[in-house]
């Protein structure tokens, strides 16, 4: 009983570090416990009470498998220069690395995976690019002819 529950704790644990159950939900959650309530009723030694969490499981996830999840198109951040700097907090001389630091230290603030939202996450990264981008195409010297 108690090594069959370690496994499925186990495999739970290596999808959810690899990001296989990032976008995890509440069902997704409450099948998972099914599924780890039926093994050990079954591994305990009682087929009919253990088999119906794990029948209930194993339809949730054909069912799971079947219907297509439902992913918001990434919205395109667009920036303007004097937006992107206010959101990085540079100045107007600012060169490429005094963008790239500003950059990584309001990254690790506003990341997801620290506490920040994927919408802020994703305007910094734009802020950065437009600087960027624009520090790049103001130093390139116009063609002669």
């Amino acid at each position: 009983m108690g090594p069959l529950a370690l496994i499925i704790a186990g495999i739970a644990a290596w999808l959810w570090w690899t990001g296989k159950l990032r976008r995890i939900t509440g069902r997704d959650g409450m099948a998972i416990g099914m599924g780890v309530i039926g093994a050990m009723l079954l591994a305990k030694g009682k087929p009919l009470i253990g088999l119906a969490p794990m029948i209930m499981t194993g339809v949730y996830a054909l069912w799971r498998l079947r219907t297509p999840t439902i992913t918001r198109p990434a919205d395109p951040v667009s920036l303007d220069i004097t937006e992107a700097r206010a959101i990085l907090g540079v100045d107007e001389n600012a060169d490429p690395d005094a963008i790239r630091a500003a950059h990584r230290r309001l990254i690790s603030l506003t990341h997801p995976d620290r506490g920040g939202t994927e919408a802020l996450a994703r305007k910094v990264n734009a802020a950065r690019d437009v600087l960027l981008r624009h520090y790049t195409e103001k130093q390139v010297p116009p063609e002669r002819d």
